[in-house]
Parts: C-alpha cells; structure tokens; sequence
C-alpha cells in the first residue's frame, strides 16, 4: 500500500452527523482547506468496545483541537442512521450522547478504500464476488495541513487503541514546523527545544 504522507488527501462528499444531532448531507473535507488543519480519524464499528473510548477521548481534548486550529472528524462504515442512534445513547449505556465532531458515514466504503484503511478484501476471479473478512475500517488517523496536504498518518489493527495525546504532539509538531523552519526531534513536545534542519543546528541542539 502506498502512503498518503506528503500527497492531497482524497476529497469525498458524504453524510455525516454534526453536532450530535444534525444529519448532514454533502459533508466535504474542503470546507476545511484554507482554513483549518484536520484530524480525520477512522474506527470499525459503532455499538462496540474500543470505539467508543477513543470517541470519548477526542471529545475530551476537543478545545485543545479547537485552540490549535483544527477541524475533529470521526468516520466509519456505519449508516449515518447508526450515528445518529448511537448519538441518542446515554454514555453509560455504552452510547456516545455529548460528542459534538462531526461523525461521517462511509456506507459505501470508498472514502476507507481510499485512505487505505479498509479491512477485509474481495476476490472475484471467478466471476463471483467473494468477501473475506470484514469490510470496515481499521483505526486509521490523518492530519492533513491548511492546503489539503496529508502530514501524518497512523494504523491500527482493531484491538488497539489510538493516543488521543500522541494526535496533539503532531499538530503541535507540524505547527512547530511551519511557525519556525525547525524540525522536531524524537518525542519532542511544545516548549522542548527543536533543531535548525543544517549541520550548525545540529550542533547547537546537542552543545
């Protein structure tokens, strides 16, 4: 599978639930561009486990998203019907009522096949269409920059679960980045000192 690190995001148009309770139709990543940076993230399934502990953990940390600039999007196969009923569902009965991102419906699957985020595959040699595993999406997340342009990504295989924190250390590092020219050393954080991409710089960030 080939990166999206450093090429345009894929665009898409589909429904989305905002705000918790506002279903969306003709829902674009390039209502952002120019704007604002994304954090578009992918999950399996609603109505499960892990999910909706990652869900809750965006939303925890929404205004340190917002103070930085940057559009949350959740999105899985999911019809924006199960969205919205997963929406409607109190927290302690395993629902996410409260979360206020957008939450996109990839029915289709197109916007996971083209991330490269979606599991199970179709084999059709035959002239029949065979499906192994699951087609949902892995938990996938994308931060893509003002100009449409994917910065980071990361992959997750279905039991484990993303760092919400880890998703804010590369905004900041990518903002770092733009703000200075500097580039961030290994588990680098806002305020820790950054490096000049040049042979003096190097030596100024070792002594």
């Amino acid at each position: 599978m080939q990166t999206l690190v450093g090429k345009k995001a894929p665009k898409f148009l589909a429904t989305a639930v905002t705000n918790g309770c506002n279903i969306v139709p003709g829902f674009s990543l390039e209502q952002f561009f120019g704007k604002k940076y994304v954090v578009l993230f992918f999950y399996p399934k609603d109505f499960t486990f892990v999910c909706p502990t990652e869900i809750w953990a965006f939303q925890e940390k929404i205004q340190e998203f917002e103070k930085r600039n940057v559009a949350l999007i959740g999105c899985s196969t999911d019809s924006e019907f199960s969205h919205f009923a997963w929406l409607e569902t109190p927290r302690e009965q395993g629902g996410i009522q409260g979360v206020t991102f957008p939450i996109v419906s990839d029915i289709n699957k197109t916007i996971a096949d083209e991330y490269g985020v979606l599991a199970g595959y179709e084999d059709g040699d035959d002239g029949t269409t065979k499906v192994t595993g699951e087609l949902i999406a892995y938990r996938g997340l994308f931060l893509i920059d003002k100009s449409g342009i994917v910065q980071h990504c990361v992959i997750n295989n279905m039991p484990l679960g993303r760092s919400v924190d880890e998703a804010l250390r590369m905004v900041d590092a990518l903002q770092h980045f733009e703000k200075f020219g500097e580039v961030c050393p290994a588990n680098w954080r806002s305020g820790q000192k950054s490096m000049k991409p040049n042979r003096d710089g190097l030596k100024e960030f070792f002594g």
